[in-house]
């Protein structure tokens, strides 16, 4: 497969294997629940690569559906290249705004995209859905990184928003720019997307057929007598003797027999007029799915669509072209179940979230949603308008916005770095919660079930054929002195044939003793990253 080189490449192609873990502090305040949890609905402010990254430990190969709508570098956007890589070019980079009339903007774009897209590809479910919408500034290039990463044989389709309403007559090359592209990805070639809903408003049942609603279908073909000289022959109706002859750039759709078998069935609709050609009853009972082909032109909602949504909601202008809540909700359709999760890291004003919520308010799902916002409105625009979404927004016309779509979000924000090796030095300590979320995702590569979770013995979950524990607080003098006794071991439950992995700073005991009890010792931090096979 063909690769996309530019400067900066080979520093950020593997950067997200270094992007350290970092814990998700939550802020009560901000949220909108009574119980704050990484498994409710979630907002999180801070830097998209941290947050996708500190996201792993619970949410790895669990999201369906994912949307993201980054940048476009069209050079008036005023983003920044802030990722921290340990590299002379990288850190030249570092916090310098991009703007058109830099000629690395395009390189900057592609280091700022290619680790947040490998992290998103680490979350996803194997049947999941990626959805990147771009113009034509960065199509191109996006295609080819994303189909390095994925896959070339996971793209499943390109598709083309009709975004402007009216035609711009402002545009110095006389060409009004319409449309933006839509890039669908899977994670597993063998995914697809959902398909358009069948319309059964065609079929009906004008004479009573015992067999069920029917509609007409041609029976034209699409090949020349050359390519398929089989499906051109007389058709001949056997109660009247009219013959019909195919279209000779066209031929029949079905092979004789096909058709002898729908006259048997009397399924040929005969036309009165004998300059017309016979057509067919397809029934309705006959279709094996209620969905058909979806297409790539999308023709649903416009910019200026959203802009009025967000005024709406609002009560003022605050981000600029927002996507329309109608086409999000096309997209999640398209790509998820209602009881999916659907996740957009690069989520400006909240318009994800807020189709994820219409959707369960139409059809009673159970659809989550996780947003990720780098900038300072985080709280006061994207978390505020989902906040009045949910309760309601006075003096809206529609019924469903003035009353509230219902719902609730947790709000978190980035916490310090885990840094394992800085345990012992007692620096940036993390809570118990968050080094188990961490230790035993490290350990197991496997999601930990919070709510299982015991400080006081120290357990923090069960893998495969392991019970793990933990010892562990976060206070220096404690990790100072801490390690696996012989009173801790004989406190464990029975092992009733599993192994019992305790990870703490020390141990004493005899390798004897462990292997006669069923304990394995693994010491914090310098085994962590062994893994339990």
């Amino acid at each position: 497969m063909p690769t996309l080189q530019f400067k900066g490449r080979s520093v950020v192609w593997n950067h997200h294997l270094s992007v350290p873990f970092r814990e998700l502090k939550p802020v009560p305040e901000k949220s909108l629940t009574d119980k704050i949890s990484l498994h409710d609905n979630l907002i999180i402010h801070g830097d998209n690569l941290h947050a996708l990254k500190a996201l792993l430990p619970t949410y790895s190969g669990k999201i369906k559906c994912i949307y993201i709508d980054p940048p476009y570098n069209t050079g008036n956007e005023g983003w920044k290249y802030n990722d921290n890589v340990n590299s002379p070019l990288m850190k030249e980079w570092l916090g310098k705004e991009v703007g058109i009339d830099d000629e690395e903007r395009h390189e900057k774009w592609l280091c700022m995209m290619t680790p947040r897209l490998k992290l998103l590809r680490e979350l996803m479910k194997d049947d999941g859905l990626l959805f990147v919408s771009i113009n034509d500034i960065e199509v191109h290039r996006l295609k080819s990184v994303i189909d390095e990463i994925f896959g070339d044989d996971c793209h499943l389709a390109t598709f083309i928003w009709n975004s402007r309403q009216n035609v711009d007559s402002r545009t110095l090359n006389g060409a009004s720019q319409d449309h933006e592209y839509i890039l669908c990805y899977s994670k597993e070639s063998t995914c697809r997307i959902r398909g358009a809903q069948v319309d059964t408003s065609k079929y009906k049942n004008p004479d009573n057929d015992p067999r069920g609603q029917w509609m007409s279908s041609s029976i034209d073909g699409l090949a020349v007598k050359e390519a398929r000289p089989n499906l051109h022959y007389i058709i001949t109706n056997p109660a009247t003797g009219t013959e019909y002859s195919p279209s000779p750039d066209n031929g029949w759709r079905f092979e004789p027999s096909t058709v002898a078998k729908l006259i048997e069935e009397e399924r040929m609709i005969w036309p009165k007029n004998k300059n017309s050609k016979p057509r067919f009853k397809r029934y309705l009972n006959e279709r094996k799915n209620e969905y058909t082909g979806f297409s790539t032109i999308l023709k649903v909602g416009f910019t200026e669509a959203g802009t009025k949504e967000l005024r709406i909601i609002m009560d003022q202008e605050t981000i600029k072209f927002p996507k329309p809540v109608s086409l999000i909700k096309e997209l999640i359709t398209q790509g998820s179940d209602n009881d999916s999760i659907i996740l957009d890291s690069f989520a400006g004003s909240g318009t994800t979230a807020h189709a994820v919520l219409d959707l369960n308010k139409e059809d009673g799902g159970n659809r989550k949603f996780i947003l990720v916002e780098c900038e300072d409105y985080a709280n006061d625009i994207t978390a505020e308008r989902v906040r009045r979404v949910i309760n309601g927004v006075p003096g809206a016309k529609k019924t469903e916005l003035r009353d509230g779509l219902g719902g609730g979000f947790s709000y978190f924000e980035l916490g310090e770095p885990i840094e394992i090796q800085k345990l012992l030095e007692g620096e940036n300590l993390p809570s118990f919660d968050e080094l188990a979320r961490y230790v035993f995702f490290t350990a197991t590569g496997e999601e930990i079930d919070i709510d299982k979770i015991n400080q006081e013995s120290g357990y923090i979950g069960s893998a495969r054929e392991y019970d793990i524990y933990m010892i562990y607080k976060p206070e220096i003098e404690f990790l100072r002195k801490s390690a696996l006794t012989l009173d801790y071991a004989e406190n464990l439950p029975l092992h009733k044939g599993r192994t019992r992995v305790v990870f703490a700073p020390a141990r004493f005991l005899s390798a004897e003793f462990m292997a006669m009890h069923r304990v394995e010792y693994c010491q914090l931090p310098y085994e962590l990253y062994r893994g339990l096979k």
